[in-house]
């Protein structure tokens, strides 16, 4: 396989499962951190060019805060976790006692939570498909932003975007307290990982 465009259905189904399960992991991460049970929808797990990405999570030119870690080992490439105000309030109500207005008033404090909220999500995601897979995956030290969604989305373009005009975008709601908050978490494995992964699954047609 060459290009995300070249899944079957098949493999399409896996790559959906393999989004339930680790966004199901991610919100039972955040129910321990949150002290509240957070409950989640059927998440919706697409390949999206990247410019349908950036429309599909508010426009380019929405501010929005994000994570991005680096993956390397048996499967190598970017996730990013998109912390929409919604989310972001949800975090500092529950964690800090506060919330805010805009992202000008995050303070160092907030933006510890943040990362450390999204670090979290993407390193419990990650591992269970590692474990759903036996692979081996190492992540670095998360990086944090905050800026117009169109530049967040600018580094996996500029990283893999001669690879792949395509990014795998995994989209959800939780639950907490009766209240929705949407989740947005955009995968990008290089291609040789996407092969590697989907060999290991049993599902890549040779």
């Amino acid at each position: 396989m060459k290009n995300y465009q070249d899944l079957n259905g098949m493999e399409l189904d896996t790559i959906r499962e393999i989004g339930s399960i680790g966004t199901g992991n991610a919100a039972t991460a955040l129910s321990d951190m949150l002290g509240c049970e957070v409950r989640i929808d059927m998440p919706e797990v697409r390949i999206m060019g990247y410019n349908e990405a950036i429309d599909w999570i508010g426009g380019p030119e929405v501010i929005t805060a994000g994570v991005l870690v680096h993956m390397s080992g048996e499967l190598n490439g970017i996730m990013l976790s998109v912390q929409q105000l919604e989310f972001v309030n949800l975090i500092l109500e529950r964690m800090m006692e506060r919330t805010v207005f805009n992202y000008e008033e995050l303070n160092e404090l907030d933006h510890s939570a943040l990362v450390e909220v999204g670090n979290i999500m993407i390193s419990t995601f990650i591992n269970a498909l590692s474990s759903l897979a036996d692979i081996t995956t190492k992540l670095t030290v998360p990086a944090f932003a905050v800026d117009m969604q169109g530049a967040i989305l600018a580094v996996p373009m500029a990283e893999f975007g001669g690879q792949s005009d395509y990014i795998m975008t995994i989209g959800a709601n939780f639950i907490c307290h009766e209240k929705v908050v949407p989740c947005r978490l955009l995968l990008s494995p290089d291609i040789r990982s996407l092969n590697f992964l989907l060999k290991k699954l049993g599902v890549l047609d040779e």
